[in-house]
């Protein structure tokens, strides 16, 4: 290991001797700073130093034909005083090298937790795929700044997403990186999401009525597509979420108690649907698979179809309802129970919710019913009057 005094010069044609395979030159006037030259013609910098444990260790700084002495020097500089300070330079290196890209770790790391146990995380996948990926996927972690997730919510505001479409992406983001945080890929307090706040999400008041409900049923019995037509009847006539009639299966049907059961409701207990005379009626006319157990299976494959969306489009379309949403015919459901003197309480269960205040959400009284209770007051004062 000669020692000798580096100069630009020195490290401009210094080679190897021929008989070796490399040779460390250490400089005479920087403790631990060398040179590395190789029989191939490489030539790269090093600062060794002591850890705080005592061990020597070695820090690559740069090839020799890139950087110049005098900033090789520098950055030399910068190592010795980390570690005189307690730091490991070349630990805090290996550390920034395992921090994986957001694609990286979605694929390896998100998306295989969450598919354990969040029954929603295809739509995760979704959002990452179709907002998030594109525009972060290929940075590290540790290069993720809040203006970036902010570029991103402002470019879907620009696209007029809904708030609630905006929120999901800030939400799933910084659920990722405490996740990231947890793991310890990342150093604590540097979720770049954590202080992005997310947009209130505008609940949406769709309702049908009464022409409107009429308009809908006619298109429903008229769609070529009598499996999907039939399940979106079920869902208008029982209020049930999408997935509680698509999964459904014959062996759920309580014929005897007028019931549909539920194996994992969306807060992941089982429940039971209420059937209906028109919807055990429908159930009865459906027909049947030999050997599949669903009672709307898609005619391609027999498995539950994935979603109803283009035969709910021709629907919908054809009854001048264009605005209308699959969901919605929960929300009417409701509506028109409440509007026709059902107690909240009953609604509350018939739609399976766990509190009243997901029910209340739905209620929504027509203008003739509130003229109709508004219209008691005005009786009692008249008879006020009359006394």
């Amino acid at each position: 290991m000669p020692i000798v005094r580096l100069s630009p010069a020195f490290v401009r044609h210094v080679s190897c001797p021929s008989e070796q395979k490399k040779i460390d030159y250490f400089d005479a006037t920087m403790r631990g700073f060398m040179l590395e030259v190789r029989a191939s013609g490489g030539k790269t910098y090093y600062q060794r130093y002591t850890d705080e444990r005592g061990r020597e260790r070695q820090f690559k700084i740069g090839p020799a034909d890139v950087l110049p002495l005098g900033q090789a020097k520098r950055k030399a500089l910068q190592i010795k005083a980390e570690a005189v300070l307690g730091g490991d330079p070349q630990e805090a290196r290996q550390r920034r090298r395992s921090i994986p890209t957001l694609q990286c770790f979605v694929d390896e790391q998100y998306l295989p937790f969450v598919k354990g146990y969040k029954r929603s995380w295809k739509t995760d996948e979704t959002v990452l795929r179709v907002h998030i990926l594109p525009e972060l996927g290929r940075y590290f972690l540790d290069e993720i700044r809040p203006d970036f997730i902010l570029a991103v919510t402002n470019k879907m505001r620009g696209e007029e997403y809904a708030p609630g479409s905006i929120a999901r992406v800030i939400i799933i983001l910084r659920y990722i990186f405490n996740l990231a945080v947890k793991w310890k890929f990342v150093p604590p307090g540097t979720n770049p999401a954590s202080g992005i706040p997310v947009p209130p999400d505008v609940q949406r008041s769709r309702y049908l009525g009464k022409e409107e409900a009429a308009r809908l049923l006619a298109s429903i019995r008229a769609d070529e597509n009598r499996i999907a037509a039939n399940a979106i009847l079920l869902l208008f006539l029982t209020g049930a979420r999408r997935n509680e009639v698509t999964q459904a299966e014959w062996s759920y049907v309580d014929w005897q108690r007028g019931t549909l059961f539920v194996p994992k409701s969306k807060n992941g207990q089982p429940r039971y649907i209420q059937l209906n005379s028109a919807a055990i009626e429908l159930l009865k006319s459906a027909a049947r698979t030999d050997g599949n157990p669903y009672i709307f299976p898609a005619p391609t494959t027999g498995r539950p179809m994935p979603n109803l969306f283009f035969p709910w489009d021709r629907i919908r379309q054809r009854a001048g309802l264009n605005d209308l949403r699959l969901h919605d015919l929960r929300h009417s459901f409701a509506s028109f129970l409440v509007n026709n003197g059902k107690e909240l309480y009953d609604v509350q269960n018939l739609l399976g919710h766990t509190n009243l205040r997901s029910t209340q959400r739905y209620s929504h009284l027509s203008p003739e019913r509130l003229g109709q209770a508004a219209e008691v007051i005005a009786s009692i004062v008249k008879d006020l009057d009359r006394s």
